[in-house]
């Protein structure tokens, strides 16, 4: 790199540091807090459109974007923005996105008298809902953008759009159809985004993809109603009972699948190679790993990265606040399947019921609550190298890359809905207490964040990134 392409760039980090230093980016990290935007509620529906078009509009107009709002395909839900930069439709174009509403703030339940609408800053930590998830990783990635785009006087050398939605804590209802219905607005050469966490706080990650998610509830009523165990234990059917051991045929004692239809591919070289002595847990607040838990054969990266689990979320049948005795009515269980690549995701409710009955369960009532498509780009593919070694310049050490994250995303309504590379810079870690009290962002985390997305948005703007549109990448 030329001297004075690299002092540019220098120039770009530190006026992205200046937002740290001169209190710019909490002040409007703050703002963006205090608005109750939740998806499920409600009575937050003015919010949700507030934050388009008086937080997010307005920013992105001074940037030079012109800012639409979309309607939701799916009627009576939260509005999305499109919001274009368009300075050669001959140049790269980028695709960012970000989402603006937050789950319940469950004010009662934070720590110390914290209070979830409003920053607080304690040892390093910067508390608030949306902190991390997801209003804190797209403040640093606009503070970013803007720094670029003042160093480079204006002009970046590539075409960025971005697209916010109201609606992902509430599964991004709508967003893929509204990719498809506006596929010739938001087509790019490179989808770029922050959400989710790092491996760990202390080690920058790039990740390109996610793990699917399908949920199922499994309820069985047997219609006797609630009855005297008394008078009625021992002859007639206990729901729970049943259902419990209809789940032990599902997954053992040690968490391990025990169907093939729903155990994950082999992982192949080039995805084990990246996850396989990945670090998972050790910090302070994280929970304790059980060694013999899941697919032992695998070490804890793998477990974590490249296979499936299925999970017992919830379950219930009669009271345990208030128990009586007598037999419940019924039982249910909502069980989820979090799945890698190769996984026939979509044959899992029909695969489930002929498990059910040919094991005697054919009363159990299965009903398919949702799920998103696994995604993982190559990790071999030109953008992942690009991203990667533009955030080792930036911070003078190498990210770590994983083929898919943990958790799920709507990352499908990118890379297949609009065919995109897809490549995530998360600027949190698995503690943040992301959806839950306490919520938070680490100040190390923001510093980095900046430097990083500062970097890749300005190497974008350099000769190696003019060669690399989606068609010659693929």
């Amino acid at each position: 790199m030329e001297s004075s392409q690299h002092s540019g760039r220098e120039a770009a980090l530190q006026l992205a540091i200046n937002a740290l230093s001169d209190g710019t980016f909490y002040d409007t990290l703050a703002r963006r807090v205090a608005l109750k935007t939740i998806s499920q509620d409600p009575a937050c529906r003015d919010t949700l459109l507030e934050y388009l078009t008086q937080e997010m509009s307005p920013l992105l107009e001074t940037l030079g974007f012109t800012c639409q709002i979309i309607n939701n395909p799916k009627p009576g839900l939260p509005p999305l923005l499109i919001g274009q930069r368009i300075e050669d439709p001959a140049l790269p174009t980028l695709l960012l996105y970000g989402h603006g509403d937050v789950t319940d703030g469950q004010d009662d339940k934070w720590a110390n008298n914290l209070n979830p609408w409003a920053l607080t800053f304690v040892d390093g930590r910067v508390y608030g809902r949306g902190t991390a998830d997801n209003k804190g990783q797209h403040s640093i990635n606009l503070t970013a953008l803007e720094a670029v785009i003042k160093a480079r006087q204006g002009t970046l050398g590539y075409n960025v759009k971005i697209l916010f939605e109201m609606s992902e804590e509430i599964g991004s209802p709508g967003l893929e159809e509204a990719c498809i219905a506006h596929k010739e607005a938001l087509e790019a050469d490179l989808f770029l985004a922050s959400d989710g966490p790092r491996i760990r706080h202390d080690m920058p990650t790039l990740f390109l993809g996610s793990r699917g998610v399908v949920q199922l509830k499994l309820t069985l009523n047997t219609g006797n109603g609630g009855r005297h165990s008394g008078n009625w234990g021992g002859v007639i059917t206990n729901p729970a009972v049943v259902l419990s051991n209809a789940i032990a045929t599902l997954i053992s004692l040690e968490g391990r699948i025990q169907v093939d239809f729903l155990k994950a591919p082999a992982i192949s070289e080039d995805v084990s190679r990246l996850i396989r002595d990945l670090p998972v847990g050790g910090g302070n607040t994280d929970p304790t790993l059980n060694p013999n838990w899941g697919e032992r054969e695998l070490t804890s990266g793998e477990r974590l990265y490249g296979s499936n689990t299925l999970e017992v979320l919830a379950m219930s049948a009669g009271s345990t606040e208030k128990p009586v005795g007598a037999i419940p009515e019924n039982a249910v269980a909502v069980l989820q399947l979090r799945f890698v690549i190769g996984t026939d995701w979509q044959a899992i409710q029909s695969n489930l019921r002929q498990h059910l009955d040919a094991h005697g369960f054919t009363d159990i009532q299965i009903d398919m609550l949702g799920g998103y498509a696994a995604t993982r780009l190559d990790p071999n593919h030109p953008w992942v190298s690009f991203v990667a070694d533009s955030v080792e310049e930036s911070l003078k050490e190498a990210a770590y890359i994983l083929p898919n994250l943990g958790g799920t995303i709507p990352n499908h309504c990118f890379s297949e809905a609009l065919n995109l590379p897809t490549v995530w810079l998360p600027h949190s870690y698995p503690s943040c207490n992301q959806h839950a009290p306490n919520e938070h962002l680490l100040e190390s985390i923001v510093e980095q964040g900046l430097k990083l997305a500062t970097g890749v948005f300005w190497d974008l703007g350099e000769p190696r990134a003019q060669t690399l549109t989606t068609n010659k990448a693929c």
